[in-house]
């Protein structure tokens, strides 16, 4: 690789670090006006959501919540809306005044994504256990309609590792490989947390790895906060198109990614900060951003 072509991709994994943390801050300050929500899995999400919209690596229409023409994203891990809103805010969809509407009486801005109140979404998702299936059915339709197509539509679906757990799951892997979808590539958001605690513990997914390849599918595993990582493997799973098999990628994250006191805590499973807690949340997502920056000028 060129030293050009090697800044131009430290840059963009940097420019997406910035943009994880300000959704990061969004989802706190969220979270706080609510009183109510899920902090943890929505902030070890964040730089996988960061990474797939703002890669370049997913094609939508950034100008145009529902024009639902060109690749797709599920959101099955539901309970993470703040993570998606964040992306949403990002992209100019929502408002500044309307992020402390989240889970508000009669705001778009739902506790789980609700695709009747908000632009941007496909389906309503957070009866955990389903997006996969959904995915693997408009994959199977989109591979329908592009089969002569020059440009391949793809599927992307966040998936919680507890979610997992649920059998439903399991069939959309066998549906996927047999019928071959290729267009189809899953994104496992594994930071080992539940509501009940670890998920090893709870009821382990033990190899998930070997598991997802005996059904068929392409595996690569990566860190979930290493954004040039990410960016890669989105590059692998596109360019598994064609492979006859669908892909996952396996992210290795922290549940409450970012905030110290959230980090890797079963009780910031779906508990959302008081002001002081928040005020703290802030004051390191602002300390690392400031870290972030350096860094920027110093390169």
């Amino acid at each position: 690789m060129s030293n050009t072509i090697a800044a131009s991709e430290a840059a963009l994994a940097h420019r997406i670090e910035l943009t994880a943390n300000d959704m990061r801050h969004d989802m706190i300050r969220m979270l706080e006006a609510a009183g109510s929500g899920h902090p943890g899995g929505s902030l070890s999400a964040a730089d996988i959501l960061a990474t797939l919209f703002f890669s370049g690596e997913m094609s939508y229409d950034p100008s145009d919540p529902d024009n639902h023409d060109a690749d797709r994203f599920f959101l099955s891990k539901g309970h993470a809306a703040p993570a998606l809103y964040a992306v949403f805010h990002q992209l100019g969809w929502i408002a500044d005044e309307e992020l402390a509407t989240l889970r508000h009486l009669g705001s778009r801005l739902q506790g789980h994504p609700d695709c009747h109140a908000m632009s941007g979404l496909e389906v309503c998702s957070g009866s955990l256990g389903q997006g996969l299936s959904i995915s693997a059915g408009v994959a199977l339709g989109l591979s329908i309609d592009d089969r002569e197509a020059a440009e391949k539509r793809r599927v992307y679906c966040l998936l919680g590792d507890g979610e997992m757990q649920e059998g439903s799951n399991w069939e959309a892997m066998m549906f996927a490989a047999h019928h071959r979808l290729d267009n189809l590539v899953a994104i496992l958001d594994l930071n080992n947390l539940q509501i009940d605690g670890h998920v090893t513990d709870v009821c382990s997914l033990g190899d998930i790895d070997a598991k997802f390849a005996s059904f068929g599918w392409n595996v690569r595993r990566v860190g979930g906060h290493d954004v040039s990582a990410l960016i890669e493997a989105l590059r692998w799973a596109k360019g598994e198109l064609g492979s006859g098999r669908p892909s996952v990628i396996i992210c290795e994250t922290i549940k409450g990614k970012g905030v110290s006191f959230m980090e890797d805590a079963c009780g910031w499973h779906g508990v959302a900060p008081d002001a002081e807690q928040a005020a703290a949340a802030i004051a390191e997502l602002d300390a690392a951003r400031a870290a972030l920056e350096k860094e920027d000028i110093n390169g």
